[in-house]
């Protein structure tokens, strides 16, 4: 572990989305962050999956500068209601404080509620479907797999491995050919990066 590095702060809520970061926690794992989940209490949490999820903080024990990235799943919850919406608010604090937060599918919706999105491009599952959350930033919508703008990284819910991608390139993880190789590989199968990220010891 490289203690160097701040931790990465995953929230975790019950319905969280299981499929949506694990490209992204399990390779900063091996990069050497610390991932540490963020729960809206300590209290344990479950998953669309049905994983239960102990949380190792509550949300209002997270202190930006003691971060290098806050990551957002979706989740059901971001959709029927306001329990999220405080994950939403530390969002702001967290990139105001000059520190990334990278969000995907539902908790796009909830970044444009909490007006996030009005002023930077990015992405979700659909335009529409950010539409509906009555935000200003339509015209900055962006069709495409992942949008990286002002330190805020964007993904619909079957982009996993872009969303990572995104995620890996911000925080300097993987680079160039590297970088590209590992996409490669998890979104395409593509067995010739195998032998990229194998001589770069990115595997």
């Amino acid at each position: 572990m490289n203690s160097s590095r701040k931790p990465v702060h995953l929230a975790v809520y019950d319905t969280l989305a299981d499929w949506e970061t694990g490209h992204a926690t399990a390779y900063l794992a091996r990069a050497g962050y610390e991932i540490r989940t963020v729960g809206p209490s300590t209290a344990p949490v479950t998953s669309i999956g049905g994983l239960r999820v102990q949380p190792d903080l509550a949300l209002d024990d997270v202190r930006p500068e003691d971060s290098s990235l806050l990551i957002l799943p979706g989740a059901d919850l971001w959709d029927t209601g306001d329990d999220l919406a405080p994950f939403a608010r530390k969002a702001r604090e967290v990139l105001a404080a000059g520190v990334p937060v990278a969000a995907i599918c539902g908790a796009t919706a909830g970044l444009a509620r909490e007006g996030l999105l009005d002023d930077r491009n990015h992405t979700g599952a659909v335009s529409f479907y950010l539409a509906a959350t009555g935000y200003r930033g339509g015209e900055r919508y962006v069709d495409a797999d992942a949008v990286t703008d002002g330190g805020l990284i964007t993904a619909g819910p079957t982009e996993p491995v872009a969303f990572a991608r995104e995620i890996f390139r911000l925080l300097g993880v993987y680079e160039g050919e590297v970088l590209d190789a590992w996409y490669r590989l998890f979104h395409d199968s593509d067995p010739e990066a195998y032998a990229v990220l194998e001589q770069a010891g990115a595997r």
